[in-house]
């Protein structure tokens, strides 16, 4: 009601409530009746052009024909259409050739990302970062060795090292030794019995080398990095000393086991992933 209109003469329903409150019957306001009729308008003009109002035998299809579906179709379409000739290009390139290609190894970057999230990344991390007991793919530093072929080799193939357990070999003195001696190549220093053993009857040398930079062919670590696979405690190498690695019969042995994408993956996401981490840690 507006000030110029008195209550008393508005059309009421004849309810009355305490005497003095009645239910008028005032029209509701102008723009509320435009909107009402707009909107209904709208749900059936909507409803002739796109599928929705339910039938016996499934539903209106609309008159434009338009479904979610296909405008996923077609934007997929439309996806491979900017894809395929940079696909092209990968399946008949060499991962070599790949990464010497600017735009090509972009590419490549940008579309596996997805695959390698769910393929490697529960192990090796979101960035190539590593996690516990698994390499770190973001470095310079490659076990097996970081060219194109040997990441391919990697993947195709997967890797399990090996290195045999010392624990009933070795006293727990003669352990500590050369826990220590491992620990102390990093900056140099040498622990004259633990050398002993590292070139004598532990035979760590054999693959690791005399110098302790390790044997890429036979993915035997460098010990003079600072970077560990397992734990870089001196008690942490005293365990993979005493335990060894994928030693078979050992519960306390560190595991350490890749497995193999050859019959998962096909050989062009095989190449993508191989660009892609060669890239994160910047190959060799």
């Amino acid at each position: 009601m507006t000030d110029e209109t008195n209550a008393y003469d508005a059309a009421d329903t004849g309810h009355v409530w305490d005497d003095n409150l009645r239910e008028l019957t005032n029209p509701p306001p102008r723009w509320w009746t435009i909107a009402f009729h707009a909107s209904w308008i709208f749900v059936v003009i909507y409803g002739i052009l796109y599928p929705m109002w339910p039938t016996f035998s499934g539903y209106t299809k609309g008159v434009i024909g338009w479904t979610s579906i296909g405008e996923y179709k077609e934007s997929v379409a439309q996806l491979e259409e900017i894809r395929g000739p940079f696909e092209a290009k990968i399946a008949q390139l060499e991962p070599a050739a790949i990464l010497a290609d600017r735009e090509l190894a972009n590419y490549t970057d940008a579309s596996v990302k997805v695959l390698f999230g769910d393929r490697c990344a529960p192990c090796h991390g979101a960035g190539g970062q590593g996690n516990p007991g698994y390499p770190v793919l973001a470095d310079d530093v490659w076990l097996y060795g970081g060219t194109a072929d040997k990441i391919v080799e990697s993947i195709v193939n997967g890797r399990q090292g090996m290195m045999p357990p010392h624990a009933s070999r070795f006293s727990d003195q003669q352990l500590d030794d050369l826990a220590t001696h491992v620990a102390g190549l990093a900056d140099g220093k040498e622990h004259e019995a633990g050398k002993v053993l590292y070139t004598g009857a532990g035979a760590c040398f054999a693959c690791h080398g005399m110098d302790g930079k390790g044997n890429q062919a036979l993915g035997a670590p460098n010990l003079t990095d600072r970077v560990w696979r397992f734990d870089g405690s001196l008690e942490g190498i005293r365990h993979t000393i005493a335990y060894g690695v994928n030693a078979p019969g050992v519960p306390e042995t560190r595991n350490a086991v890749m497995p193999a994408f050859a019959d998962q993956l096909d050989e062009t996401e095989i190449k993508k992933l191989a660009v892609y981490v060669h890239r994160l840690g910047g190959g060799q």
